[in-house]
């Protein structure tokens, strides 16, 4: 894989790439057999791998997410996906506990018949909507986490935003410009206000809420928007440039996909 990044020229190439399925073939695991309900995504064979933890927006099942777990484990990151607490009323302190168990876990046993390991220093925390918040709030009780992403972020109890003034590794917050549900404004632009580290905070200009969903659900018909194939598709781009620039010491054209210019995003503020 590291062969194959050195190989980019530039960041529009990087992005291309990137956004497209990685070199390596994704094995899918039940998070269940291990005491957790939820997915795991990773490469079939690998040791000291990173790895990222990532929770769900309200109502939504972490099977929505496959598309993205299933691609950064193409890229040589195992992707797990706690998926309780989808009920109307969820305990956010609850979620993320999840999934700070989630990473000790993954990073704790041998996966894929012991062809699979962890390095437990190389671990991130990421989330949609709710999930956003309370990655930062997992991530602020968690000493070895390297990094956090937040998808359309929505604000938390305990808060999101107190939270993120403990979290002093970098952060990458997407945002969609055409959100409803939880718009960057009230959200997710002053948690990256109160941000104790780096912070990206890129917005999709033309994504909804719900555009980084994959399939349907019932809960489509509660909240505006739909899933989108082209959301989809660049987040996955910029998700994985940014867990390899933190989580694999990659540089080089990463650096210009993370903060640099990419049609139809605007960096709105970094740090």
């Amino acid at each position: 894989m590291r062969s194959q990044l050195s190989d980019l020229r530039g960041g529009k190439d990087a992005l291309e790439q990137l956004s497209r399925p990685g070199p390596l073939t994704a094995l899918r695991g039940d998070l269940g057999m291990v005491g957790i309900p939820g997915v795991v995504f990773a490469p079939e064979e690998g040791l000291g791998l990173p790895a990222v933890a990532f929770a769900h927006d309200w109502l939504q099942p972490a099977s929505r997410y496959a598309d993205l777990l299933r691609h950064l484990a193409t890229w040589g990151i195992v992707a797990a996906a706690p998926g309780g607490h989808q009920g109307p009323l969820p305990s956010h302190a609850g979620m993320a506990a999840d999934l700070r168990t989630t990473l000790e876990v993954c990073a704790g046993v041998r996966l894929g018949d012991g062809r699979i390991s962890v390095d437990a220093r190389r671990t991130a925390f990421a989330g949609h909507g709710i999930g956003g918040g309370v990655a930062l709030l997992a991530a602020a009780g968690h000493a070895r986490a390297r990094a956090v992403v937040t998808i359309a972020l929505a604000q938390t109890r305990p808060s999101a935003l107190e939270a993120a003034r403990k979290v002093t590794v970098p952060t990458l917050h997407l945002t969609a410009g055409r959100d409803t549900v939880a718009p960057a404004a009230g959200h997710a632009e002053p948690v990256s206000a109160s941000a104790g580290g780096a912070v990206v905070l890129r917005t999709l200009k033309k994504a909804t809420h719900t555009g980084f969903l994959d399939g349907t659900h019932w809960s489509d018909l509660l909240l505006s928007g739909s899933p989108d194939a082209k959301t989809r598709r660049l987040t996955r781009g910029l998700v994985t440039a940014f867990l390899l620039r933190e989580l694999s010491d990659e540089n080089g054209p990463l650096d210009e996909v993370v903060v640099g210019k990419v049609p139809g995003t605007e960096v709105v503020s970094r740090s």
